[in-house]
C-alpha cells in the first residue's frame, strides 16, 4: 500500500535567504512548515563552498542597510525590524563596518561610506553645480511613499533628470545600485532606486565576522530551533494543482507533499514551469531575466592595502557612459565591482583577497565544450585583472589561489534561467501567481540583496500565511525598505 502524502501548513521551495526567513517566521507561529532544497548547501545565490582547504563566500560583497544600534532611527530601519521578526539578536551578526567605498569613472571618483555625509561632500567637490539638485533628490527619496509597486514605477533615469543635469553624475549614482539589484539594462525602476539608494548610500555596508556563512548558520539554526523541517537534496519536479489552486509538490524522487499553501523562491518563470504546461504558457519573453555575471575570487600573498588599494568596494566604469547590459561577448570588461573582503572592521583578520565581478553572456558560456569552458575561465581571470589596473592594483603576481564562477555555475546552483542573478525584470510585489495558494518570495517578488531577500520571506509569510489567520502575527512589513 502506498503511504499517504505528508501534509504541512506551508511548503517552501528553496533554502536561500528568503526561504529560510519565511520558514522561521511561520515556524515561530507554530505552523508545520518544510523547506525543500535541491542542493546539499543552503543559501541559494548567497552561499558558501569549500575549495582547496578554504571556505569561500558566494554573492556576499557586503551586507547593506547597516545602522549601528543606538543610531537615531536605527530601530525603525529594515535590518533591525527584520531581525526582530526573526527573533535574532543584532549582536549575533558580529558586523564590521566598511572602511569606505567608491564609484570610479574615467577622470573622476566619488567616495562614499556609511551615511550620506561623505558622498554629499564628494558631489559638492566634483559636481558643484549639482549640490542643490542632489539635496532635492535626497529629500525626494526620503519623502517617497514606499507602497508603489515596481511594475507601476517610472524609470529612475527619467526621474533623476528632474533633479540632476549632469549625465555623468546620474550614471555614477546609478552604477552601484544597478550592480546591487537591477534586472534592467542601464536603468532601474524608480521605486527600486529609492530602496537601493537608502540601502547603499543612506545606511551602508558591513560584513559579518566569518562572512556569509555566519548569517546562513543563524538563519538555519533559528529555523530548526523553531521546529521547521529542512530537506536537502530534495528537488521539485512539479507544483501540483487542481481547479486553479496549488495543493502540493511532487518531488524528483516521486514522493508527494501536501500543503495549504506554497511559497517559492525559485523565481516566477521557474515556478510557473514547475506548475505545468498551462501555467508555463503564460510566460512572456520579457519575463525571463538576461543579466548575469562572471566572478573571480583571488587569494593574495599580501593585503590589497599594502599594494595601494584602500577601498572596500570599487564600482568602476571604464567608459564615458554607464555600461550595464548583457554583452555580446562572453564577458564585458568595461564595468564591474572590485571588492576587498578584508577591508571591513573585524576582530579576526581576513585572508588577503580580492573579488572581481563582471557582466557576462550566459548563452556564450553555455555553448562551450568543457575544455573550452575551463580555458576561458582562466583567460577571463587574467584579462579581467589586467583590465582593472586603472582602478585597482595588478594582483596577478600576488595571487596564490583563485577560483572563477560563471553564468553556468549560477544557473546550476540557483535554477535561474540564463543565470539571471536578479531574476525577471517584471516583479510581482504582492507575490501572487496565477494559481491560488502559490506565492513568490525572494528575487521575483521584488526585494533584492541579503536584507531584501529576508524581508521578502518575512513579508510574504506574514501576508499570505499569517495575516488573518491566528491573529498572533505582527503587522506585515509594508513600507519597510530592504
Amino acid at each position: 500500500m502506498t503511504a499517504s502524502p505528508e501534509r504541512f501548513d506551508t511548503l517552501i521551495i528553496g533554502a536561500g535567504m528568503s526561504g529560510l526567513a519565511a520558514g522561521i517566521r511561520l515556524a515561530l507561529f507554530d505552523q508545520r512548515v518544510a523547506i525543500v532544497e535541491k542542493h546539499s548547501l543552503w543559501g541559494g545565490l548567497n552561499s558558501f563552498y569549500k575549495l582547496g582547504g578554504r571556505r569561500l563566500d558566494v554573492g556576499l560583497h557586503a551586507l547593506t542597510n547597516f545602522m549601528a544600534p543606538g543610531t537615531p532611527g536605527a530601530k525603525a530601519r529594515p535590518l533591525a525590524r527584520i531581525l526582530r521578526q526573526l527573533r535574532i539578536p543584532f549582536a549575533d551578526l558580529a558586523l564590521g563596518e566598511q572602511h569606505g567605498s567608491e564609484v570610479a569613472f574615467p577622470g573622476v571618483r566619488l567616495r562614499f561610506s556609511n551615511g550620506l555625509a561623505l558622498l554629499t561632500e564628494e558631489i559638492a567637490t566634483h559636481f558643484p553645480a549639482e549640490r542643490d539638485g542632489f539635496a532635492r533628490l535626497v529629500a525626494a527619496v526620503t519623502d517617497y511613499p514606499p507602497v508603489e509597486a515596481e511594475e507601476r514605477s517610472p524609470s529612475a533615469r527619467v526621474v533623476l533628470r528632474e533633479y540632476l543635469r549632469d549625465p555623468l553624475l546620474v550614471d555614477m549614482l546609478l552604477l552601484p545600485l544597478l550592480y546591487y539589484g537591477s534586472p534592467t539594462p542601464n536603468d532601474v525602476a524608480w521605486s527600486s532606486f529609492v530602496v537601493l539608494f537608502k540601502s547603499l548610500y543612506e545606511e551602508g555596508f558591513a560584513r559579518p565576522e566569518g562572512g556569509v556563512r555566519r548569517i546562513l548558520e543563524l538563519l538555519r539554526g533559528r529555523y530548526l530551533e523553531a521546529g521547521g523541517e529542512l530537506r536537502m537534496r530534495c528537488g521539485v519536479e512539479q507544483v501540483l494543482s487542481r481547479d486553479g489552486r496549488a495543493y502540493g509538490l511532487r518531488l524528483e524522487d516521486g514522493r508527494e507533499l501536501r500543503a495549504d499553501r506554497i511559497l517559492s523562491s525559485a523565481g516566477r518563470v521557474e515556478t510557473l514551469r514547475m506548475a505545468g504546461p498551462e501555467q508555463a504558457a503564460q510566460i512572456q519573453p520579457g519575463d525571463i531575466g538576461q543579466l548575469s555575471f562572471v566572478e573571480s575570487i583571488s587569494i593574495l600573498d599580501t593585503p590589497p592595502a599594502d599594494l595601494g588599494h584602500a577601498a572596500t568596494i570599487t564600482f568602476f566604469n571604464d567608459a564615458e557612459r554607464l555600461v550595464y547590459a548583457r554583452p555580446d561577448e562572453p564577458v564585458d570588461y568595461r564595468s564591474g565591482v572590485i571588492c576587498c573582503p578584508g577591508h571591513y572592521a573585524a576582530e579576526e583578520p581576513h585572508e588577503p583577497a580580492l573579488r572581481l565581478t563582471l557582466l557576462a553572456n550566459h548563452a556564450r558560456w553555455s555553448a562551450l565544450e568543457d575544455a573550452d569552458y575551463y580555458a576561458l575561465k582562466e583567460r577571463v581571470w587574467d584579462l579581467g585583472h589586467a583590465a582593472i589596473t586603472r582602478y585597482a592594483p595588478d594582483v596577478r603576481p600576488h595571487t596564490i589561489f583563485k577560483d572563477v564562477f560563471t553564468p553556468r555555475t549560477i544557473e546550476h546552483f540557483t535554477g535561474h534561467l540564463n543565470g539571471a542573478v536578479y531574476g525577471s525584470p517584471r516583479k510581482r510585489s504582492d507575490g501572487r501567481t496565477p494559481l491560488e495558494g502559490l506565492f513568490l518570495c525572494g528575487t521575483d517578488q521584488g526585494y533584492l540583496g541579503i536584507i531584501g531577500a529576508m524581508l521578502s520571506g518575512v513579508a510574504m509569510a506574514n501576508r499570505h500565511a499569517l495575516a488573518g489567520g491566528s491573529g498572533k502575527a505582527d503587522t506585515v512589513l509594508s513600507g519597510v525598505q530592504p
